[in-house]
């Protein structure tokens, strides 16, 4: 039998490489029936680890089974670990305006142009995609894990695929980056994919044991 998981995020890119994972498992992701219907909690934990189990606590008060969230961004060593957990809000956190680019700017597109502003005339280039995973059942978290991918940032983008930070995010030891590569080898590589896989054998233990009655 598939088990389903519901996966506490909206964004297309992560719903997709999530599910990528999750079938390698056994397993479907879909996004809650009601979750735009649900005012957000406030992110504001310092760490990945914080805010996903914040969230996967907050959103399975509101669905049943298990519920699944993420927090996951971009450490830059030059820059002390910036974006980290303020990743997805990085231009908007510092009110970056792009000069000289006309028409409206994605969020993804618009962070990105941010970080190579920030980098200009940095050598040291190095960086890691993180992850952090918490899956929670009516408002008690039952199980955590983490992953990361070590790559380098580079001076102008890469490919079409991917979001986030995808095309500036080189992994060395292919020379392609995170947004020129399949779907599988992003599973195999990235850091949700190795997040998932650590958080596979104990789920599977999970779903033998019947749920504490409440």
């Amino acid at each position: 039998m598939t088990v389903t998981l519901c996966a506490a995020t909206t964004n297309p890119g992560k719903l997709r490489d999530f599910s990528v994972a999750a079938a390698e498992g056994g397993f479907t992701i879909e996004s809650p029936p009601n979750f735009k219907e649900i005012a957000p909690p406030a992110e504001d934990e310092p760490t990945f680890a914080g805010n996903a189990r914040l969230k996967a606590q907050y959103y399975s008060r509101f669905n049943p089974g298990l519920v699944l969230a993420d927090d996951s961004g971009l450490e830059v060593d030059a820059l002390g670990g910036e974006p980290g957990i303020r990743s997805a809000r990085f231009a908007e956190d510092a009110g970056f305006e792009p000069r000289g680019v006309s028409g409206g700017l994605s969020i993804d597109a618009r962070n990105n142009l941010y970080l190579m502003s920030r980098m200009r005339g940095i050598t040291q280039r190095t960086a890691r995609y993180r992850c952090a995973l918490a899956v929670a059942r009516e408002g008690t978290v039952l199980l955590t894990a983490e992953g990361f991918v070590n790559g380098e940032i580079l001076t102008d983008p890469r490919g079409t695929g991917g979001f986030g930070y995808d095309p500036l995010f080189l992994i060395p030891e292919l020379r392609f980056t995170m947004a020129e590569i399949s779907l599988d080898q992003k599973h195999a590589l990235s850091h949700r994919g190795r997040a998932f896989r650590a958080l596979l054998p104990e789920l599977r233990k999970l779903l033998r044991t019947p749920a504490s009655p409440q």
